[in-house]
Parts: structure tokens; C-alpha cells; sequence
């Protein structure tokens, strides 16, 4: 299993990145311990302001997710990385040099956070989409669990580090020490040449997150796994977000014990790490769903215990399951998204769980000031077992049992002309004529071409019958653009063209019958599209049999 989570470590330019993460995860915890037990001492002890504080780095993800998934696949990944690693350095250093100035205040300190979580809010999601452009696709699980034993390895260390230096120095000094480790990773980022990080597409900001969204929809396998990722978040975010109110209030620690709790987590989140593919091995699909359930588990004792070493081993417990349900859901999602979307795919798995997360801290925040922080994280983690129950049922894919979209081999992706041309919306007409026998198998068929028809790109489909001879069925898909139509025929994988190849085995005639129609607008005679050129180049990508349209030989245009 170490031997497996090497693997990328031997790939120069990953292993520069994932060295300079480790101390900027260090540095991270450094940072959320020093604001969150500020924030404890600012406010005397308030929940809900301690809440806040913990949500503020989260909450910019319910607003920016998107736009921020769109933006890392439209726009050089090397370039946004480089900005949004700045952003959150101005943060940290804002926070550094008002706390050690004396001038600190709760509105100031939650105002920083929130810059911060704007950074963090665009950086996620093209951090994540970096992965499989530095790693071969084999090694892209491998590759996540590093990037969780980075973090984690983060966690033993830097919460206990961060109390002591709380505790001694104060959290002006800690704000400071994470500052550092941010220029770090921008020391290796601007290494990278920008010439390797070119988008696959380009595409307006609102087209790109309506395609992201519509992929997401039709994509079932991602949608089961987004939503549980999503109530995982709502019900688990009060074991962390209280866990200072707990530490104070029935552990009766400081920041340092603070620490050391946290610390336990990341010690056993680390051989959660080294287990995980021996877990998943045994565990399967289900990994996903008992991670979680244990987890909730863990924190329902959490929240009834009143000793610190048992805590403590609770809490190295669910750092091992938290690493087993996580990294499953990262490498599913990251596998089963086409490179073309993959930014905007991982964007919602952030919206889904980073961006609910403060949204669970808030909800634990208000229902600890009612019953206590101790009950509150039982109650909340509770939930967590029953999300964990209900996943068992649900059918969620495991990772080792995804394989990466591919493009097929005799298919030619690559557009002909270089024409930019105007026009939209498209109307995409397809006719078949059937055999009523096996009407039924059609129907079958329709449905899956539907959904790919929809994760491609159209944002309308319909199926009609023609009133004259019920035989004849005719598909209708609507497209934002004749551009978004030529990207279309990009996005087609291995199992596309084979949904294609069974939709077309169903007509009687020898293959289906196409035809485009072009919008376009009117306003007086010499108002007109440049048809010719279209169409030819139109025509020129339909060179294969496996197109998307269906297909070239009675394309009429």
C-alpha cells in the first residue's frame, strides 16, 4: 500500500507541489487554530461567533463554487492558482499584522476570513482539477490519498504546534508563519510553464457553468455522490466546528490541548491514508457509506465524553474513517468526470460538501447556544449515521470500479476550419424509422442517448412520433450555440459512441436521418449567415460514422 501512495512522489512537478502543500497545511492549521481561539477570547467564549469565524473560510463556496469550476477549465490553471494562493495571502497577512498591532477585532478578524475564503473558494476546485494533468490517470487515486496525507500529516502536527504557538507567542505570530508557507507554494507554482495549462474549451462564463450543471444532472453516478457528500457536510461540520467550545467548556483545556485534540485526528487520519485501498479493497462501494456512518458514530461519543484521553482516541478513530469516506469521494468524482468539465465537476463536489459545511456550522452554532456545544455535536453526528445508513442502500459506484471517460480511438475530435461563426440557437433533428417490435428497445435506448445528448452540451431534448406514420421518431435537441454544437462533437467518449451505435441499430432504413437547424437573426435583407462556410465545415467533422448528430451520409443540412 506505501509502495502504491509513492508512485506520483516520483513525478518531479507533483512532488514539488505536494512538498510545498505539506507546510502550507501545517501553516493552514496554524491558521484556523489561532482564528478560531482569537475569536473564543474576543467574543468570551461565543459559540455562535466561534461558528461564524470557522464558516467564514467556507461560506464564499456557496456564492463562488461555480464561477470558480468554470474559471478552471476556461482559464490557464497555472495563472488562477497563482492568484487565488495571492488572495490568501493578503489575508493571512492582514490578520498577522492587525493581531500583532493590537487592533484586532471580531468584525475585522471575520472580514479577513471571508477574503480568505474567496481565495479558497477559487482555488479549490482547480487544485483538485491539477491532479490528473500532473499524474498519469492510474495514479489519480494514489495522488488524492497523498494530497490527504499531506493534509493530514498537517493535521497531527499543526494544530498542537499552533496552540503551543498561540499559547507562547500569540496568534499574531501564527497568522504570520502561515503567511510564509504561502509564498512557498507560489515559488513552485510559477515553475510550471503556462504553456502546459492551455484549456481544453472556450466558452462564455454562463455557458460553461449551465453545461457543468447539466453534465452534473445527467450524470447519475455523480449526482448519488454529491448529495450524500452534501448531508455528510450538514451533519458532520459540528464535531470540528465546536469541538473549542468543547475543549474549554467540559474538557476544561486551552488552546494547547485544543491543539493536541486536533492532532489526534490528524494522526489518525494518516493511517486512515496508508488503509484506505486495503479498505476500499475489502469495503467496495461501500466505503463511502460505512466511512460515513462511523464517523457520526464517533461523534455521538464525542459528544458524551468528559475525558480528554478518550476524546483523543475518538477523535484519531474518525480521523481514519474521515480519510477512507473522503478521499473515495474525491477519486470517484475526479474518475468519472471528463477532462473537458472536470473543473466545473469538482466545483460542485466543493459546493457540495465545502460550500454546505458552514451551513452545518451555522446550524450547530445556534443549536449549541440553545443546549450546549457537548449535546449539540451528539445530536448533529447522529445525523451522520443515519446519512451513512441510507448511503448503503443508495447505488454508489466504487472508485476501483471507475474507469476514467476515454475518447474512443477511431474517432476524430478535432475541428475542421477556422472559421469563427455566429448563430444560435441550434435545433438538431433526428429521424429514425423503427420496426413497432422493438419499439421497446428503442424507447431503452432514447432515454440513455437523452442523457447524453444533455451532458454534452444541449439544454433541450424531446422525443416525437409523427402523426403520419407512428413508425417514425423523431429526436429534437436544442443547443445554446452553433459553437456549443461543434464543441459537442469534443465531448464524446468511449461510452457515448456506444450509446450512439445502439440508438442507430434501431433504424430500419440504414442509419437515421439528420438534420441542423441554425438560428440566426432578422433584421432587414442583407442581414444573413455565412451558410456555405458552416455547413462545410460542418460536414468535415462528420468525417467519422460516430458523430454525434447522427450521422453524416443523410445529413440534409
Amino acid at each position: 500500500m506505501t509502495h502504491s501512495l509513492a508512485r506520483p512522489l516520483s513525478l518531479p512537478r507533483f512532488r514539488a507541489l505536494w512538498v510545498a502543500s505539506v507546510f502550507s497545511n501545517v501553516g493552514g492549521f496554524f491558521q484556523s487554530v489561532s482564528a478560531a481561539w482569537l475569536m473564543l477570547e474576543l467574543t468570551n467564549g461565543s459559540p455562535a461567533w466561534v461558528s461564524a469565524m470557522a464558516a467564514s473560510t467556507t461560506l464564499p463556496l456557496l456564492f463562488l463554487a461555480l464561477p470558480s469550476g468554470a474559471l478552471a477549465d476556461l482559464v490557464n490553471r497555472r495563472n488562477v492558482l497563482l492568484v487565488t494562493q495571492g488572495t490568501m495571502l493578503a489575508s493571512v497577512l492582514g490578520m498577522a499584522g492587525f493581531a500583532l498591532a493590537g487592533m484586532i477585532t471580531p468584525q475585522l478578524l471575520l472580514g479577513l476570513g471571508l477574503l480568505l475564503g474567496v481565495g479558497a473558494a477559487f482555488n479549490a476546485p482547480v487544485w483538485m482539477a491539477v491532479v490528473p494533468d500532473l499524474v498519469p490517470r492510474q495514479m489519480v487515486a494514489d495522488a488524492v490519498a497523498l494530497n490527504s496525507v499531506s493534509f493530514n500529516a498537517a493535521r497531527a502536527v499543526g494544530p498542537a504546534l499552533g496552540g503551543l504557538i498561540v499559547a507562547t507567542a500569540g496568534p499574531g505570530v501564527a497568522f504570520g508563519i502561515n503567511a510564509i508557507t504561502y509564498v512557498g507554494v507560489l515559488a513552485v507554482i510559477a515553475t510550471f510553464p503556462a504553456a502546459d495549462w492551455v484549456p481544453e474549451e472556450a466558452a462564455p462564463m454562463t455557458q460553461a457553468i449551465a453545461a457543468g450543471v447539466r453534465y452534473a444532472r445527467f450524470s447519475p453516478a455523480l449526482l448519488w455522490l454529491l448529495g450524500v457528500a452534501a448531508f455528510y457536510a450538514l451533519t458532520s461540520a459540528s464535531l470540528l466546528v465546536l469541538l473549542p467550545n468543547v475543549t474549554s467548556e467540559v474538557l476544561g483545556g486551552g488552546a494547547s490541548m485544543y491543539g493536541l485534540l486536533l492532532g489526534a485526528m490528524g494522526l489518525g487520519a494518516l493511517a486512515g491514508a496508508v488503509t484506505r485501498a486495503r479498505a476500499s479493497h475489502r469495503l467496495g462501494a461501500r466505503t463511502v457509506a460505512v466511512g460515513i456512518g462511523l464517523f457520526g458514530c464517533v461523534g455521538v461519543a464525542v459528544g458524551f465524553s468528559r475525558y480528554a484521553w478518550l476524546t483523543a482516541m475518538l477523535l484519531a478513530a474518525g480521523g481514519v474513517v474521515w480519510v477512507w469516506s473522503l478521499t473515495n469521494l474525491n477519486a470517484t468524482i475526479q474518475m468519472l468526470s471528463h477532462s473537458w468539465v472536470r473543473g466545473r465537476t469538482l466545483s460542485l463536489y466543493t459546493l457540495a460538501f465545502s460550500g454546505v459545511w458552514p451551513i452545518g456550522s451555522l446550524l450547530a452554532g445556534a443549536i449549541a447556544e440553545e443546549i450546549s456545544a457537548h449535546y449539540a455535536v451528539a445530536v448533529l453526528c447522529s445525523g451522520a449515521v443515519i446519512v451513512g445508513l441510507v448511503a448503503l442502500r443508495l447505488p454508489i459506484v466504487g472508485v476501483e470500479e471507475v474507469h476514467a471517460p476515454e475518447v474512443p480511438e477511431d474517432y476524430d475530435l478535432t475541428p475542421h476550419g477556422d472559421a469563427e461563426l455566429a448563430g444560435g440557437p441550434v435545433l438538431v433533428l433526428n429521424t429514425w424509422t423503427i420496426d413497432e417490435a422493438q419499439l421497446e428497445g428503442f424507447l431503452a435506448a432514447m432515454a440513455e442517448l437523452r442523457k447524453v445528448r444533455l451532458r454534452t452540451g444541449a439544454f433541450r431534448w424531446r422525443l416525437y412520433r409523427h402523426f403520419e406514420d407512428p413508425r417514425r421518431m423523431t429526436e429534437a435537441f436544442s443547443l445554446e450555440t452553433w459553437d456549443e454544437h461543434m464543441r459537442q462533437h469534443q465531448r464524446i467518449d468511449t461510452v457515448d459512441v456506444d450509446v450512439i451505435r445502439w440508438a442507430r441499430s434501431f433504424d430500419v432504413t440504414g442509419g437515421p436521418r439528420a438534420r441542423h437547424l441554425v438560428g440566426f437573426e432578422v433584421v432587414d435583407a442583407r442581414h444573413r449567415p455565412n451558410w456555405e462556410e458552416l455547413m462545410v465545415r460542418h460536414r468535415r467533422l462528420h468525417d467519422t460514422e460516430e458523430m454525434g448528430a447522427i450521422p453524416p451520409a443523410d445529413d440534409e443540412g
